[in-house]
């Protein structure tokens, strides 16, 4: 079994925690920043916002071709915390756990995001993924 390890990155916003909460379940701000890779074209994005609930999101990548990223919905407690297990079947089998915590911050909001289970080897792409998914995620909230 492959060593797993922890990824962590926080993002500051200047919309409240409701803002940034509610995106991440809403499929149509969702597909605009979650997975969706800077070449590729979003195809599908599937949300049920619910504990036990899942999600789908497909990216169409030039060269890859469909990447669907699946998960499950473990916790939602809005504004606050949002936690789900998470796969990428095209490139692993391993299930991880992802953990949003979001609090006020200066008039806005502090997401931090806790990813469990990273294969050690894909640590580096994670936390560049992810922040750049937190990042994508302000222009998804102003619009």
């Amino acid at each position: 079994m492959s060593k797993t390890v922890q990824v962590r990155v926080t993002h500051l916003y200047k919309a409240p925690p409701e803002n940034i909460f509610d995106a991440f379940l809403d499929e149509k701000r969702a597909g605009k920043f979650m997975f969706a890779t800077p070449t590729g074209d979003m195809v599908r994005v599937e949300i049920d916002p619910r504990p036990g609930g899942r999600f789908l999101f497909t990216d169409r990548r030039p060269g890859e071709g469909d990447v669907d990223h699946v998960g499950t919905f473990l916790e939602l407690d809005r504004p606050r915390r949002l936690v789900f297990e998470f796969l990428v079947p095209k490139y692993s089998q391993e299930i991880s756990v992802v953990t949003l915590d979001f609090a006020a911050a200066g008039g806005g909001c502090e997401a931090t995001l806790t990813h469990d289970g990273v294969l050690e080897a894909w640590a580096e792409q994670t936390r560049g993924g992810w922040t750049m998914i937190l990042g994508n995620l302000e222009a998804a909230v102003s619009a």
